[in-house]
């Protein structure tokens, strides 16, 4: 495999008490025009935490300061040769209560709610999270898994690398 830089980011997964999910539907790359969790990448120059990540990006996006307390770490996804440009190394937060956030614009682009229903049928949301993140993020909620994903060459392979298939 060819030597591609390595982004480390956050995806933080926040529900209401209707049990609809917040994303950020997405007007600059990437994903450009998906809907997606909100999140972003460590600031690595500063020796950012994942956690202390997600934490900022849920006050910077959704207004909301939390406490470490309050999330939970449950899966982490490495994924190779995103669109052959790079490889992503994404810290997936789940907030564990429900969660008032207003719809409306910020600076990445739309934030609305939507059912499971909508977010698995209806939304355009980027492949790999329809086809492996979501999937697991429901399978593992509450509890943790580590997937690797393998997308160099347009292919999309993955695989649980923890906890192992057979332990479940």
């Amino acid at each position: 495999m060819t030597e591609l830089p390595y982004r480390i980011a956050v995806l933080c997964y926040l529900r209401d008490r209707e049990d609809r999910w917040l994303l950020l539907h997405r007007r600059r790359p990437p994903n450009k025009d998906l809907y997606s969790p909100i999140g972003g990448k460590l600031e690595t120059a500063v020796g950012e935490s994942p956690t202390a990540c997600a934490l900022r990006e849920i006050e910077e996006e959704a207004g909301l300061q939390l406490t470490a307390g309050q999330i939970h770490l449950t899966g982490i996804i490495s994924e190779a040769g995103f669109d052959d440009r790079m490889h992503w190394l994404m810290f997936l937060y789940e907030v564990s209560k429900p969660v008032k956030v207003r719809e409306g614009q910020i600076g990445e682009g739309t934030l609305e709610w939507h059912s499971r229903d909508a977010i698995e049928k209806r939304l355009t949301i980027p492949l790999t999270d329809r086809l492996v993140i979501w999937p697991l993020f429901w399978r593992y909620r509450g509890r943790f898994f580590m997937a690797h994903l393998d997308c160099a060459g347009g292919k999309l392979e993955w695989r649980i690398e923890q906890p192992s298939e057979d332990a479940m």
